[in-house]
Order: structure tokens, then C-alpha cells, then sequence
């Protein structure tokens, strides 16, 4: 089997960011707090090299559209907006835990940091399993338009 290599690495990258998000929760509740501060930054690198790798292929390539079988692409269809929402939502607090991190305003960033560890933690289980149906399970289909890959027209 051939994995293609652009998702393959961005996967990883995601799978990374979700794995230091992990240590660097340990590490805060361990009264750790530059190591876990460092530790966080790797994990803000990591979904930024995510996304870029995303990104440039999504505009230079394009998306790939599901090549599964048609009677499954509906489930696909809603599982992939579900995992779109929840990166994206997992992403805006991401900048938010950043900012009030560096800003020093630790009331809001202890209250939403627990919750958006969580949402991140299934974006990256999702985005995992996103990458499985469309490469590893069922080979990709067309390559194409963000909007079609994702909705199918």
C-alpha cells in the first residue's frame, strides 16, 4: 500500500500537537509551569506545520474527495463537517489559551484550557480517523475543490 506523503506528514504533525497538548496538561497540573509553557509552543509549532502542510496542498493540489463506496459517503460526509467544526473551534482556542497564556491573564486561561485540551484531543482522534477512510481504508477519490471534496458537488 502507498500513502501519499503530504497528508501522511500533516497527520502526524496533527497527532504530535495532540500528544504534547497531553504532556503539557500533565505538566500544569504538576506545578510545571515553564516546562509547561515550552511544551505548549511545541504543540502551537506542530498544528502550525499542520496547517500549512494543509493548507499549500489544499491550494496548490487541491482536496481529496471520499472514494469509498456511495452508500457510506453520507455518514463520511457528516463525520468530516464534524471534524472540520471541531478543528476550527479547537483552533480559534488555541489562539485564545496562547494569548492569555503570554498575556498572563490565568483566570480564563485555566477555566477554558481543560475544555479546549478536550476538543483538540478529538480533533486529533478525528483527523486520524479522516485520514484512515480517505487513504488508508478506501483510496482517495478525485482530487478537487475544497467545497466538492468535502460536500460532494
Amino acid at each position: 500500500m502507498s500513502l501519499p506523503i503530504l497528508p501522511t506528514i500533516s497527520t502526524a504533525f496533527i497527532v504530535l500537537s495532540a500528544i504534547t497538548v497531553a504532556i503539557g496538561w500533565y505538566q500544569i497540573k504538576q506545578r510545571k509551569i515553564e516546562t509547561h509553557k515550552k511544551t505548549m509552543m511545541a504543540a502551537a509549532v506542530f498544528a502550525v506545520i499542520f496547517f500549512a502542510i494543509y493548507l499549500s496542498r489544499t491550494v496548490f493540489i487541491g482536496s481529496t474527495s471520499f472514494g469509498g463506496p456511495d452508500d457510506i459517503k453520507i455518514y463520511y460526509t457528516i463525520f468530516l463537517i464534524f471534524h472540520i467544526t471541531l478543528a476550527t473551534t479547537g483552533a480559534v482556542l488555541g489562539i485564545i489559551m496562547l494569548t492569555t497564556g503570554f498575556k498572563g491573564n490565568f483566570a480564563i486561561h485555566k477555566k477554558i484550557g481543560p475544555t479546549t485540551s478536550i476538543i483538540w484531543f478529538f480533533t486529533g482522534i478525528t483527523g486520524v480517523a479522516v485520514y484512515i477512510l480517505l487513504y488508508v481504508i478506501y483510496h482517495g477519490g478525485e482530487t478537487t475543490s475544497l467545497i466538492k471534496a468535502i460536500l460532494g458537488f
